[in-house]
């Protein structure tokens, strides 16, 4: 009598399980009928917002300062390394946006449920001292750009920095797609004010394509060059960012669902970083053209002269090249690369050392 009772009670424990079964595939049926029912573009406009927000990433102030100088530096001849860059970071950050669609999970939680306690707590330690290292150059970057245009005291920019950012992160609370909204505004607008900067100084059109698709290293410092270009699109945040965002959008977890969110994700992360790439040659060209002008006046070639890290006479090319940003001459002193002079001004504008005698 036992043994009928066990087999029978897991009789009916397999059959709910079954029924449940058949309950969740009718369900996801029924999703697909009701997804296959939206228009195409409907379902991808739902979609969009995560891949601006990644893009802005690679429009930070380190890619603009490195397209400056690579601008006043070769010209258009490194542009095929912003280009080869940006279709890699498509490629990563498409394999990050799916990890979500298909898991329902981002990558800091992945993390979480793979790896060692040790690993997870040296991960985090890491991450912590990234987002120091990136917040604390923005914000001070920030703070000497309202200096720069308004006047504004450094600790007052800096203020107004962190209150920019703290209502920005405020927006999320109304909900995401808010603030990627936001965000994509000031991406096109970003875009329209270098485009129209492309239009004024009006570039040669056949340099920049064969700057975008014929590789080149030549001068002094194109390798240099090329390896801060490469290392400004490195971006390890977005991976965790992006696989993150993508969470919040409703995507079924039928196969046709999560085949078409992976590919909307890629197609609105590729027009996203495609316009990414636009704005960074837009530097590169302008920066380019405006430093190789003939008529040029002697204000702005010693502005491009400083951008294209030209090195004064009381400096070594070694000591230079070494491009220390923080724009000290002790530092390269110190390094015994250059001579001990009795004393110098920093010009923190233009980022130059101007020496003086006494």
């Amino acid at each position: 009598m036992e043994i009928e009772r066990e087999s029978s009670e897991r009789g009916s424990i397999s059959w709910r399980a079954s029924a449940a079964h058949d309950q969740d595939a009718k369900k996801l049926d029924a999703d697909d009928q009701l997804l296959m029912k939206e228009p195409a573009w409907k379902r991808f406009l739902a979609h969009v917002g995560p891949g601006f927000m990644v893009s802005l990433a690679y429009l930070d102030p380190g890619n603009l300062e490195t397209d400056l100088q690579a601008g006043a530096n070769h010209r258009y001849e490194l542009l095929w390394v912003i280009l080869i860059g940006l279709i890699f970071a498509l490629i990563i950050q498409s394999l990050a946006a799916n990890l979500g669609v298909v898991t329902g999970r981002h990558l800091a939680e992945i993390c979480k449920s793979e790896y060692p306690k040790f690993v997870k707590i040296f991960l985090w330690l890491l991450a912590e001292l990234a987002v120091i290292a990136a917040d604390i150059p923005e914000v001070i970057g920030t703070a000497f750009a309202f200096n720069i245009l308004f006047h504004i005291p450094v600790w007052v920019g800096v203020l107004i920095t962190g209150t920019s950012t703290l209502l920005l992160l405020g927006l999320q609370k109304y909900g995401v797609r808010k603030l990627e909204f936001l965000i994509s505004m000031l991406v096109f607008v970003m875009a329209a004010c270098f485009f129209g900067e492309l239009s004024i100084v009006k570039p040669p059109a056949k340099e920049v394509m064969k700057g975008l698709f014929i590789p080149r290293l030549n001068g002094d410092g194109a390798t240099a060059d090329a390896i801060a270009l490469l290392g400004a699109l490195v971006m390890p945040h977005n991976l965790f960012l992006h696989s993150a965002l993508v969470l919040s959008r409703k995507t079924p977890a039928s196969v046709r669902g999560i085949k078409d969110g992976c590919r909307f994700f890629l197609y609105e992360s590729g027009f996203a970083l495609f316009v990414a790439l636009l704005i960074n040659i837009a530097v590169v060209s302008v920066s380019g053209t405006a430093c190789s002008s003939a008529n040029l006046s002697q204000e702005d070639a010693d502005k491009c002269a400083t951008s294209a890290s030209t090195p004064p006479p009381s400096f070594s090319r070694t000591c230079w090249a070494s491009r220390v940003r923080s724009c000290t001459a002790w530092h390269c002193w110190h390094l015994g690369r250059a001579p001990l002079l009795p004393a110098h001004t920093l010009d923190s504008t233009s980022c130059r050392v101007s020496w003086t005698s006494g």
